[in-house]
């Protein structure tokens, strides 16, 4: 293992305790891959993120193969495909945050309620349908929904975030969770006014070529 692998798999260990700490996510619920050479890295299912070392973490190559001491996240489907859907991704970065998951089981999505909403591609933040975790069907939703946006809800389930970059999908999540807090909020006083999609449009096009770096 050279030291740009060692740093990655390191990174992804940061990046979940970082998850818990933040309540992004709740004990080993959720998981996160990074791409590398022709397939990907991602967490080991069931070992608590505190335990991890680099070495833990699973290889899994182009044939989904897994490579390692431990069986990957049981979620490593949509991850590779994903990833295998959206080439100018590179991380992606999937928990059960409270309220992106309290929408979900209420089989709501995220409408045009703040202009944010257009750094995740378009004026809203679609709902993938329900299916069992770990699935085909699950993992083919996942990535219809996620269809020219950077992240989705997942019914009855959580939310999954893409990014450039393990930081940028990361941050991406949080975003994600503050707006569905806002979301949740704002429906206690009742139906929230929307932003038009020209409105949001007018905004992807403003923060095009600066803003949120893909690094």
């Amino acid at each position: 293992m050279d030291q740009t692998e060692r740093n990655k798999r390191q990174s992804i260990i940061d990046h979940c305790l970082e998850m818990n700490r933040s309540g992004l996510n709740q004990g080993t619920s959720g998981n996160i891959s990074v791409r590398h050479e022709d397939g990907l890295l991602i967490t080991p299912t069931s070992i608590p993120y505190e335990s991890l070392s680099p070495e833990d973490i699973v290889f899994l190559d182009a044939n989904a193969e897994p490579h390692g001491p431990h069986k990957p996240s049981s979620e490593w489907r949509f991850h590779k495909d994903i990833l295998d859907a959206r080439p100018e991704a590179n991380s992606v970065v999937h928990a059960h945050p409270t309220y992106c998951t309290t929408l979900a089981i209420m089989g709501m999505e995220i409408p045009a309620i703040h202009y944010m909403l257009a750094v995740f591609g378009g004026p809203n933040i679609r709902l993938a349908p329900y299916a069992i975790y770990g699935s085909k069907k699950l993992s083919d939703y996942a990535v219809e929904a996620l269809r020219d946006r950077k992240a989705c809800l997942l019914d009855h389930h959580g939310s999954i975030a893409i990014g450039a970059s393990l930081e940028q999908a990361m941050w991406f999540a949080v975003e994600l969770e503050t707006l569905a807090r806002q979301y949740h909020g704002c429906l206690q006083l009742g139906d929230p006014p929307l932003l038009t999609d020209q409105q949001i449009q007018d905004v992807i096009d403003k923060i095009a070529g600066y803003g949120l770096s893909d690094d």
